[in-house]
């Protein structure tokens, strides 16, 4: 017997069905929610590998033999192992500002807002220490990760002085102001990697007192001066 007609499209035809299948419904979730999912866990995975106690270097491949996935689906949702790290950090980054600005928001005085802050930042990272690690240990000596710690300091720094403005009398714009808010963040972090190092024996509550014993004494000096940043009014 003789062949139909050949059909010159059906090889795209085929690999459309196949890309069309790949985002079926299988179990009653969807193709979105599959690529989301896995995403999910290759950034777990890699927050497990940066912050546990003995710290590997991420690849590619340790990333997706803990996250039970293969490389396809490493590239489905990102494009090289730096840009991963990056959105690891940046999401720490961002569950933490979000949080203790709004405890920052929540208190009455001074003491009060800096005590909700810190206490979040502290619960936070004491819950899950690989946040804490990805943020302030030194065993940590990735190119990104430096280079992401940079970013955080001056987002930290600058957020520090626009809280510190809504209740002091603050000149945001000073020399002065930006020194104290770097040293407060600087300072915060090193003893919070102490703490997180077992460096520094404290409780939760005490390096949550002293921390904000701390960023609360150096406050006088962001008052602003006279107009003119004067003792003397000159």
């Amino acid at each position: 017997m003789g062949r139909g007609p050949s059909n010159p499209d059906n090889g795209s035809d085929a690999a459309a069905s196949d890309s069309a299948a790949s985002l079926r419904a299988y179990g009653g979730e969807g193709g979105d929610t599959r690529v989301a999912r896995r995403r999910t866990s290759l950034i777990d995975a890699a927050l497990d590998l940066l912050g546990a106690d003995d710290a590997e270097a991420v690849t590619v491949r340790g990333v997706c033999r803990r996250a039970g996935l293969t490389a396809r689906y490493f590239y489905e949702s990102f494009e090289s192992v730096d840009q991963l790290v990056e959105v690891v950090y940046d999401g720490v980054i961002e569950e933490i500002a979000h949080s203790s600005l709004a405890a920052f928001a929540e208190g009455e005085t001074m003491r009060s807002k800096v005590s909700g802050a810190v206490a979040v930042i502290v619960d936070l990272i004491d819950k899950d220490r690989r946040k804490g690690r990805l943020l302030f240990s030194q065993a940590l000596l990735s190119p990104v990760i430096a280079a992401k710690r940079m970013e955080s300091t001056t987002l930290f720094a600058g957020l520090t002085l626009q809280s510190a403005s809504s209740v002091l009398d603050v000149h945001v714009g000073s020399a002065e102001a930006a020194g104290v808010a770097h040293y407060k963040v600087g300072g915060l972090s090193r003893l919070l990697a102490a703490w997180l190092e077992g460096d520094v024996a404290l409780s939760k509550s005490e390096v949550v007192d002293l921390s904000v014993a701390l960023l609360v004494s150096p406050a006088d000096i962001l008052e602003k001066s006279l107009p003119h940043g004067s003792a003397d009014g000159e």
